[in-house]
């Protein structure tokens, strides 16, 4: 079974212009085990199939690997909103160790489990903390999110943590077209939306990328 997903894992991630590191695809794999331990007890994620984790989860969170490298290619702090589970932020973590990256979440076990994640992977890299994010500190270069909000919502909640030169990562299903047009002028400015290609899920993505308008 391990060779299964390892083999659809690495076939995927080419697709995505991937190249898997040995130690890439072995952590990803575990990483992948242990949301699947954990939902057991805790329940970080609807989806229960191993199979579903690798294309829903893993293979959806690396398709933001190669737009990240082209946006942001030097080391960098990354804070990850609504992580749930870990993504993106966990495979970012893994794929990018050169980021810093700081999963928040309002659910505390969730935060827990990043630590464990952190730990057992040896990803240090990687911290989960249980905050809300409209009351977190700090400046991060990149602010991520995965269908957390709207787009509104979410660059309201984050914008006192983006870094004057940062830059916002939203990651959405269909081109949320009326969420950008009604965008208050003077909070964001969308500057690219591109449209991801998962394979193996059969369902539109996209991620769009914002900075704080120079209004």
């Amino acid at each position: 079974m391990t060779a299964g997903r390892e083999s659809i894992l690495r076939q995927g991630a080419q697709e995505m212009g991937l190249g898997l590191s040995d130690l890439e695809c072995a952590k990803l794999l575990a990483y992948g085990d242990l949301i699947l331990k954990w939902n057991k007890v805790y329940n970080l994620t609807a989806l229960r199939d191993p199979s579903q984790v690798l294309t829903h989860h893993l293979l959806d969170s690396l398709s933001v690997v190669a737009p990240l490298q082209r946006q942001c290619p030097a080391a960098a702090r990354m804070l990850d909103v609504g992580s749930g589970a870990g993504l993106p932020g966990a495979v970012i973590a893994i794929m990018r160790p050169d980021l810093s990256v700081t999963c928040v979440d309002a659910v505390a076990k969730k935060a827990a489990f990043l630590r464990q994640v952190s730990a057992e992977l040896g990803l240090r890299n990687l911290n989960g903390m249980h905050a809300r994010v409209e009351s977190f500190g700090g400046s991060y270069d990149v602010i991520s999110s995965r269908a957390f909000a709207s787009l509104a919502d979410f660059f309201i909640g984050s914008q006192q943590l983006l870094a004057p030169a940062g830059v916002w990562m939203a990651m959405k299903g269909k081109l949320p077209t009326d969420e950008i047009e009604q965008l208050p002028p003077d909070l964001a400015e969308v500057f690219h939306v591109e449209q991801l290609q998962v394979p193996g899920l059969d369902a539109e993505r996209c991620v769009v990328w914002a900075r704080k308008s120079a209004a």
